[in-house]
């Protein structure tokens, strides 16, 4: 099964060069296993660097902008193709439906607000298929710990809290996540949201 890969990260590189290096390695290694990307379009920060490692190694990316955006000169040009849309809702729920899978590498607000609606999408039905982080140097560390409070605490639960897919290795966490797609079966139904 050829992945389709959607990807939340940072429009921003951070402060360490290893953030750089996950996404480069995560490009390249869904290249070599025939897989096609699917983000937000972006040519900037970590967004701009997983998309040149996938369109080096030969493989196709999908991006999908909203148009406010791309009028700000954000949007990556030498795409295999560039969705131009209205809004971010509209943004989001295109590439959930391009999909096989999510992975979230390290990025700020927009990365966890889209983390956690797909997880949460997740948890209501609308999809079943995975949904993983990529923990870079310990990225999310804190944020797994806040996690495992919110289920001992009772506000997720078990299912939903072994659901999430975290690795901090790119091959390991790309075969878990292509296992878990090949297992998902039920349709999307992205109309009830």
């Amino acid at each position: 099964m050829s992945l389709s890969l959607c990807v939340y990260c940072g429009s921003r590189l951070g402060d360490s060069p290893v953030f750089e290096h996950a996404a480069r390695s995560l490009g390249e290694r869904l290249a070599a296993r025939g897989g096609r990307l699917v983000y937000g379009g972006g040519r900037v920060g970590l967004m701009g660097i997983v998309a040149n490692a996938v369109l080096r190694g030969g493989g196709q990316v999908v991006g999908v902008i909203p148009q406010a955006l791309m009028q700000r000169e954000v949007g990556h040009a030498g795409l295999t193709e560039l969705h131009v849309v209205q809004t971010m809702h509209e943004r989001k729920q295109r590439m959930a439906e391009s999909a096989d899978a999510f992975v979230a590498l390290p990025g700020g607000i927009g990365t966890l607000e889209e983390l956690y609606e797909v997880w949460s999408w997740q948890q209501l039905g609308y999809h079943d298929k995975p949904v993983a982080l990529l923990n870079v140097d310990g990225y999310y560390d804190a944020l797994l710990r806040f996690m495992d409070i919110c289920h001992r605490r009772g506000f997720v639960s078990d299912a939903q809290h072994a659901a999430l897919i975290v690795d901090d290795d790119v091959e390991r966490l790309l075969d878990r996540v292509g296992a878990a797609a090949a297992k998902a079966t039920a349709p999307d139904d992205y109309s009830r949201i």
